[in-house]
């Protein structure tokens, strides 16, 4: 389905603009969640290279993939920030924003002149995010921060790996994409807040805390026992049988986390006795005789392959998953059925596969998302249909470099 055959909604923040000054990933990654949930996203990138992800390798046609992922559906405006005009020009587009969203060290954009007490002059309703490693306030605020410092330091990633082994980081980058989801999470309660009070706030979005925030029942499980968790590998710490077993071919992942699903188990290895067998019939006795119960459930898994297992666990309803790759998990039928992975016109690339937004509305149907941009790419459109420049005054910013 093409994007002219779908119908127009665009989504419920249709109308929000957004004034974008975030680079790599964290601030990135909510400024998409916005876009995707139909806002109007204004990129700002400096003259050169612009977000530094644009020459994170690979890299085709002079497109890296890491730019890519997460800048579908904005508008690339080039101003140089260290240019008068380049920064009056920002904040004029300011002006017209519902929200501005950053991701500078904490002071950074107060000497730029960007800070919220200076936006905040120009425009009261402005809802202006900051997101940062470790937030505006603290001993570390002004620490370099990335995803495996921000996992070390949240305790996340003590607890992640096998038994015996060194801590393991997690897969996906969690400790920078927190940040897309605390972010767009206090930003909407702003603007939701705005309508009553019709002033906006400034958010203060410590990435760290994110991933503390995610830490759940673990963190309660130290608060109750005094202890660390300990590592597990990919089983639970207290839920068992609960992992990866192994398969004639591979292996497969089979939980369980209540009493109905452990007698399902039983049922499907053909062990229906151990149903009632007193030394497992409690999620405590389980746990406890971890090793016998995984030795179980190894012994008919082994015996079985990948697909041989799914058919008997789907029988039974048994929850298990095959483990994918990724493109084959973005292939299965049911990311088909989802439309997860739809094609985008590029405008150096041509057509190329993004992933879909992961956020669907039942009763209208949102046109495909837009492709990102190039460097570049709107700073005309911006310049002439936001900010109403003429086209002299345009090519005179560009001239002199304020715009590129």
């Amino acid at each position: 389905m093409t994007q002219s055959e779908q119908t127009q909604w665009k989504g419920p923040l249709a109308g929000v603009r957004v004034i974008d000054f975030t680079r790599v990933l964290a601030g990135p990654a909510a400024s998409l969640a916005l876009a995707d949930l139909g806002a109007e996203v204004f990129k700002i990138e400096p003259p050169g290279t612009g977000d530094e992800t644009r020459t994170f390798p690979p890299i085709r046609d002079g497109e890296s993939h890491y730019y890519l992922a997460v800048n579908r559906g904005k508008k690339s405006i080039v101003v140089d920030l260290k240019n008068p005009e380049g920064l009056a020009l920002v904040k004029d587009l300011a002006a017209k924003c519902d929200v501005l969203v950053e991701n500078y060290r904490p002071g950074v954009m107060e000497r730029l002149g960007l800070g919220y007490e200076a936006l905040k002059a120009i425009n009261p309703r402005l809802i202006y995010c900051s997101i940062s490693g470790y937030g505006q306030t603290g001993p570390l605020k002004d620490r370099p921060s990335f995803d495996i410092v921000l996992q070390a330091m949240s305790g996340t990633l003590s607890m992640n790996g096998e038994r015996d082994g060194l801590p393991t980081k997690l897969g996906i980058p969690l400790g920078d994409l927190v940040g897309g989801i605390n972010g767009p999470i206090g930003i909407l309660s702003a603007l939701y807040e705005r309508e009553r009070t019709g002033v906006g706030r400034h958010i203060d979005v410590s990435l760290m805390d994110g991933l503390m925030g995610m830490l759940g029942y673990i963190a309660q499980l130290a608060f109750f026992t005094g202890q660390d968790p300990q590592r597990v590998g990919s089983q639970h710490p207290n839920l068992v049988p609960y992992g990866i077993f192994p398969a004639k071919d591979g292996s497969i992942v089979v939980a369980c986390l209540t009493p109905s699903f452990w007698s399902r188990i039983c049922r499907s290895i053909q062990r229906p006795d151990l149903t009632e067998d007193a030394r497992y019939d409690t999620l405590e006795k389980r746990r406890d005789a971890r090793e016998d119960v995984n030795a179980i459930v190894s012994t008919f898994t082994e015996q079985h392959t990948v697909d041989e297992l799914v058919e008997i666990f789907t029988t039974y309803e048994v929850p298990h998953a095959p483990i994918l790759g990724v493109t084959e998990a973005l292939s299965q039928p049911q990311a088909v059925a989802r439309q997860m992975v739809v094609e985008a016109q590029h405008a150096s690339l041509g057509p190329i596969p993004i992933v879909n937004r992961s956020i669907r509305f039942t009763d209208a149907e949102q046109p495909l998302p837009e492709a990102p941009p190039v460097l570049g790419q709107h700073t005309n459109t911006i310049l002439s249909d936001v900010l109403d420049l003429s086209p002299e005054r345009i090519a005179a910013l560009r001239a002199s470099g304020v715009v590129a």
